[in-house]
């Protein structure tokens, strides 16, 4: 039998993603209820992360090259006194410390360090390459491997919430920023370790997440071709020519 190649639909689809759904499953849940041929996404959401996924059909998939660079926001959950060899609440516990308990003027001091451009070490749990393998492969083999520090930037850092040992960040940052770094980083520098237990990205360029709409309410719709926005109405600053 012959598969099904699907319909030319061009437009983007502004996604919440579920927790629990790599961002590729995500979007193919998406392509399949639009029965659209040509699919992609401009960056990758852990699978334990919610929040906005661009999705892209048709012609529109060009913005998946040029939103790479794009900044992006992220509403992010800490949690104190435990580190874990991912960075985040899937991993497995690597360092406690549950008998300090930073200040709140403590924490504000810390965050004032990550304020514009900082230096990076990627973290083993994630799609960089050595050697043509993801570093996640070799973590997963218990090998840590030398990383090189990199540059980002961090526009902004709210405190959105700090109740011992949860604390709430929104951040604003450049493109190739670990979210679960900086939280690893900042526990180190606290004394406590911290970890992230929940990650939501807000916000991609000029795109909100109050825009979004969540990937089970996209499904039910009779009409979904609907949802997306046509090329011709994204914000100038994407750069899509649709002639």
């Amino acid at each position: 039998m012959a598969r099904r190649k699907g319909q030319d639909i061009d437009g983007v689809l502004l996604l919440d993603k579920p927790e629990g759904l790599s961002s590729n499953f995500a979007l193919q849940r998406a392509r399949r209820h639009l029965d659209a041929k040509k699919g992609g996404h401009t960056g990758t959401l852990d699978p334990f992360a919610t929040g906005l996924l661009i999705c892209c059909f048709g012609r529109g998939t060009k913005l998946c090259a040029t939103m790479l660079d794009a900044d992006k926001s992220y509403l992010a959950t800490l949690s104190l006194g435990v580190e874990t060899d991912s960075g985040d609440c899937t991993g497995i516990a690597t360092q406690k410390n549950c008998d300090i308990k930073p200040t709140l003027e403590n924490i504000k001091d810390v965050l004032l360090k990550y304020m514009g451009e900082i230096e990076q070490i990627p973290p083993m749990y994630s799609a960089l390459k050595k050697d043509g393998k993801p570093l996640y492969k070799y973590a997963r083999e218990g090998i840590e491997l030398e990383r090189a520090a990199r540059k980002v930037t961090i526009f902004n850092i709210e405190l959105i919430k700090y109740e011992y040992p949860t604390l709430i960040l929104h951040v604003k940052a450049s493109k190739g920023t670990y979210i679960r770094t900086l939280a690893q980083d900042i526990g180190r520098d606290l004394g406590c370790y911290a970890h992230l237990s929940a990650l939501r990205r807000t916000a991609v360029g000029p795109f909100e997440i109050a825009n979004s709409i969540k990937l089970a309410d996209f499904q039910e719709l009779e009409h979904p071709v609907g949802a997306l926005i046509a090329l011709d109405d994204l914000p100038a600053e994407v750069g899509i020519k649709t002639n």
